[in-house]
Order: structure tokens, then C-alpha cells, then sequence
């Protein structure tokens, strides 16, 4: 009894049990990589000049990375010693938050997640909420450099703005009356308007007021707190939280850039500003049509986001169908449907989309048809399997016993068990669809060529990667962003879902 009590608070004295060390210790390895590439990037090698801009945006991480890394060793020590961290060294964290004006995400988000003691997921989605809010702002500003802005730009950013006080106001009562398993009735006043900021794709807010809701009406469900544990889990997953930001945040940029950026500068030909070195008035550089990079990869996020989450909810929702009867019925039903997928398993889903695209001309539609096809075989299996595993729990038979018909069965208590491992598997292979889309455009098969696509932007700057490397080099980071993003996610969501995780 002894050793396991010595044991057990021995482990309670381990720093990467701690929250705040594992996310300090990540934010300052992730800001001296950035600092290592602002560095390399301030200095051009054709020209043999210093860019000022760049160098000092380097100067300035590093000296937040140096900080950072300082309060990682402090957090650290504090553990070792006193097995808690210091109010002293949390206080800390409140001159880290100046990081944000460096749009320093890493830092920022580990300084929000050492000044709160008692952290609930609430409080760290609210924190990513303001975060991706802020930087939607910033992004957007930057066309206050450009000759002209578009006409809804003045307002559209006055309404960001407001928002952004809005959802600080929010976090602040999150943070002070929002606890583990008492979440105050009063603040579903705040719940309701968060879910229509949203409307700006801002989809912290949507699950913050949803997630208020939920625990305002569900206090005390078992259900509601098996769920409190996943969002916990996952909201301690700085990978994970990292790439849903990303993805939340290009989701965000693509709805507000209707009225904040202008589409003409994206597709208009400027010859007047061919090829112009990146710029504040041109962040990314222009291409060999005088046409902002920039906003070019702004619009282009549209269709990536579109076409990856639609070619695949379209094979979820069919091969989930089709595995879920497949497997409940079983026999000649399972027989019939399965061998069918075998034969569309065998042809390679590349191959298939080229033949469908190539038969039916490419734009966006046979693109994302071509991309689900495909796709269905694998989701549909992956349902069977689930299905006939919970098709051997009690409840489905106390189901039956009371009479309950086939399609109840199936759709009310079978599938709702059985989404954990197709939500995984849909995160994880959106990042393939992305990819799939940019590889079809780059050959001239996928999404129009003059449509902004990341695909259709990285042919284009393959052809200057001698004399202007940037303009293949940003879409072709984009494309990797993206993808990883959603891997990361899936990979939080998988152990988030996993019920062997402690």
C-alpha cells in the first residue's frame, strides 16, 4: 500500500503530466523553428540585401522564444520542486500574451493555458474562439496596404471587430463562472449569440455555445459527462486544438473574404505589378499576370474546404448506409453488397477519378464526384465491421425484445454506437482529399484553370521556381498545412474517442 501510494505521488510530480509543461515545451520548440525560418527568409540571396520587415519579425521571436523557453525550465523546476506550479510563474504567462501582437499562435495559446489554474474544455475552446477571431482580423487588415479594398470592407471589419469584444467579453464569464460539472444557467444568454457569430465561420463559437447548452440542460446525464471526457481529452491535445485552429480559421477566412477581400485582385491581370516580390501590399508576392498571391490562396481555400468535405460526407453517408444494412442483415444481403464493392475496390481511386473526369469533363462537380466514388468502399467496410460488433450488445436485444423494428434497430441504436471510428476515419482522409484535388488541378483534371485553386496556383509557380521560387513554395505550404491539420485532428479525435485512454 505504501509503494503504490509513493508510486502515485511520484507520477503526480512528473512535468509531462502537467497540461502547462507539455504545451510550454511544444509553443518554444514550434517558435524556434518559426524564428530559424524568419531568420533563413530575411535575407535574400539573388538580390544579396536584408529585408528589415522580416528580420525584425525574427528578432521579435526570438525574444518571445527565448522567454518562453525560461518559463518552460520555471514550470519545470516548480513541478520537481513544490509538485505544482508557482502563482508567480503563472503570472507570468499574462507577459507572454503580448506574443499575440507577433501573431505568435503557439505562445499565445500555451500563455492562456498556464494563467487558468482550473481548466475545463469551455475555456480552451473559448481561448481558440478570440484566437482565430483575432487573427481573421489581422488577416483581413492586411488589405488596408493594397491600392484599393473591396466596397463591404469597412463594415465587414467594423462587424469582426465587434465580435471579437463580443467573444472576449464571453471568454472572461467562461473563465470565471464556468466550473467542471456546474455551468451557470444565465450564461445561455451569451450561448445563443455565440452560435450566431458563427455565422462568420468561426466554429469555436458555434461548439462554445452549443457545448454551454449542453451543459446547462444535461447537468448530471451520464451521457453528457461521457462526453465532457472526450472534449476534455481533446482540448488537452495541443496538436490536435493546433490543427482544428487552422482548419477553423480557413473556414472562417473563406466565408468573411465575400466582404473583406476583393475577388478581382485574385483573378483581374494587373501588368502593371507582374511578378513583384512579396510585399506588405502584396504579402505573397504576384504572379506572371500581376495578380495577388495572396488573395489568390485566400479564394483558392474555398474550393479545398468545399471539395474535401464533400467528396467526403458524400461516402459516409452512402457507405455508411450501405455497410450498416450490410452488416446487420448479413448473409446474401452482406454477400450481395459487399462483392460489389469488392469490384470498385479493385479499380484505384485515382485511376477512377481520372476516367470519370476525363469522360465527363473536369470542373468542380466531377471532381468532387469522382474523388466520393471512390471513397465509398472503404467507409462502407468500415461500418459493416462496426455494425456487427455492436450488433452484439445487449441493448440491441433488449431492443428486439421489445419489438422494436429492423430500421429502428439499425438507425437509432446501431449506427449512433457505431460513428466514433467513421468520424476518425472521415478526419483523417479529408486530408487525402485535399491532396487528391491539388494533384488532379496541377495535371489539368481538376477545378478550372482560371478558378483560384491551390492545385491551379502551384502549376502555375512550378514553371518560376528558378527566378521566383515563392509563388510554388506558399501554395505548395498551404497544401501541406492543410493536410497535416486534419491528420493532427484525426489523431486527437482517435484518442480522444478511445475508451482504453485513461
Amino acid at each position: 500500500m505504501t509503494k503504490l501510494f509513493v508510486s502515485k505521488h511520484e507520477s503526480q510530480h512528473k512535468p509531462h503530466s502537467f497540461q502547462e509543461y507539455s504545451q510550454a515545451s511544444f509553443a518554444w520548440i514550434v517558435s524556434a523553428a518559426l524564428t530559424v525560418i524568419l531568420l533563413i527568409n530575411s535575407y535574400d540571396l539573388a538580390g544579396k540585401t536584408v529585408k528589415p520587415y522580416v528580420l525584425a519579425a525574427s528578432v521579435i521571436y526570438a525574444v518571445f522564444t527565448f522567454i518562453q523557453l525560461c518559463l518552460t525550465i520555471k514550470i519545470k523546476n516548480d513541478i520537481l520542486i513544490h509538485g505544482d506550479i508557482k502563482n508567480s510563474t503563472r503570472a507570468a504567462g499574462f507577459i507572454q500574451l503580448l506574443s499575440l501582437l507577433s501573431g505568435n499562435l503557439f505562445i499565445t495559446a500555451a500563455a492562456f493555458n498556464l494563467i487558468k489554474k482550473q481548466k475545463i474544455p469551455e475555456y480552451t475552446i473559448a481561448v481558440y474562439m478570440l484566437l482565430t477571431q483575432l487573427f481573421l482580423i489581422a488577416v483581413s487588415g492586411l488589405n488596408l496596404f493594397k491600392p484599393y479594398v473591396a466596397d463591404t470592407f469597412p463594415l465587414g471589419m467594423l462587424i469582426l471587430v465587434a465580435i471579437a469584444l463580443f467573444q472576449f467579453i464571453a471568454l472572461l464569464l467562461v473563465a470565471k463562472y464556468a466550473k467542471r460539472h456546474d455551468v451557470r444557467p444565465w450564461l445561455s444568454i451569451i450561448a445563443f449569440p455565440l452560435i450566431l457569430t458563427a455565422l462568420t465561420g468561426n466554429g469555436f463559437a458555434l461548439l462554445l455555445g452549443l457545448t454551454l447548452l449542453a451543459k446547462i440542460r444535461n447537468n448530471g446525464n451520464p451521457a453528457a459527462v461521457k462526453w465532457d471526457e472526450v472534449w476534455e481529452r481533446l482540448t488537452k491535445n495541443t496538436t490536435a486544438m493546433s490543427g482544428l485552429f487552422f482548419i477553423v480559421f480557413l473556414f472562417s477566412i473563406s466565408i468573411c473574404s465575400f466582404f473583406t477581400f476583393d475577388y478581382s485582385v485574385a483573378v483581374e491581370n494587373d501588368y502593371g505589378a507582374i511578378l513583384q516580390a512579396p510585399s506588405l501590399a502584396y504579402p505573397f508576392g504576384t504572379d506572371n499576370f500581376g495578380r495577388c498571391l495572396f488573395t489568390r490562396i485566400i479564394f483558392g481555400a474555398r474550393i479545398s474546404l468545399i471539395v474535401g468535405f464533400i467528396s467526403t460526407a458524400i461516402p459516409v453517408m452512402i457507405g455508411g448506409i450501405l455497410g450498416a444494412i450490410s452488416g446487420f442483415y448479413g448473409r446474401r444481403t452482406d454477400n450481395i453488397i459487399m462483392r460489389m464493392f469488392d469490384i470498385l475496390y479493385a479499380i484505384p481511386g485515382i485511376l477512377l477519378a481520372i476516367a470519370i473526369i476525363a469522360a465527363f469533363g473536369a470542373n468542380t462537380v466531377n471532381l468532387i464526384l469522382a474523388l466520393s466514388i471512390g471513397s465509398i468502399p472503404t467507409y462502407a467496410r468500415t461500418m459493416r465491421a462496426n455494425v456487427l460488433l455492436v450488433s452484439t450488445f445487449e441493448f440491441v436485444d433488449a431492443a428486439r425484445a421489445f419489438g422494436a423494428r429492423n430500421s429502428s434497430i439499425i438507425f437509432k441504436h446501431i449506427v449512433p454506437n457505431s460513428l466514433a471510428p467513421m468520424i476518425v476515419k472521415s478526419t483523417l482522409t479529408i486530408g487525402g482529399a485535399v491532396i487528391a484535388t491539388s494533384s488532379l488541378s496541377y495535371l489539368g483534371l481538376g477545378v478550372e484553370p482560371h478558378i483560384p485553386e491551390w492545385g491551379n496556383i502551384l502549376k502555375l509557380g512550378s514553371a518560376y521556381l528558378e527566378s521566383h521560387s515563392y509563388l510554388a513554395i506558399y501554395p505548395g505550404l498551404a497544401i501541406m498545412a492543410l493536410v497535416l491539420s486534419f491528420n493532427f485532428l484525426g489523431d486527437g479525435l482517435r484518442d480522444a474517442l478511445d475508451p482504453k485512454m485513461d
